[in-house]
């Protein structure tokens, strides 16, 4: 996204009340354990919840992860994609 559509989804999210997500999409690289551990570091899911999100992830393709400002989404974007994980924000 650029700085003009973040602006402008930033204004629809305060008009609309939706706040945006931040999907985690599956790959073929990562082991269950390590998406787990990251989920559970970065996003602060309970083991439980990380558990299903990824199985989640791995039977349709993607998963909804965290919602919330924009900018808190941004950085676990960022953390997680350090990590080696496939996300985006819509």
């Amino acid at each position: 996204m650029n700085k003009e559509q973040v602006k402008k989804r930033e204004k629809n999210q305060d008009i609309e009340g939706a706040k945006p997500v931040l999907i985690l999409l599956n790959d073929d690289f990562h082991t269950f354990e390590y998406v787990i551990e990251s989920l559970v570091k970065i996003c602060k899911h309970s083991p439980e919840q990380a558990e299903q999100c990824a199985m989640i992830t791995h039977f349709k393709g993607k998963c909804e992860i965290s919602k919330g400002k924009f900018e808190k989404l941004k950085a676990q974007r960022k953390k997680l994609t350090e990590r080696g994980l496939k996300t985006i924000i819509e």
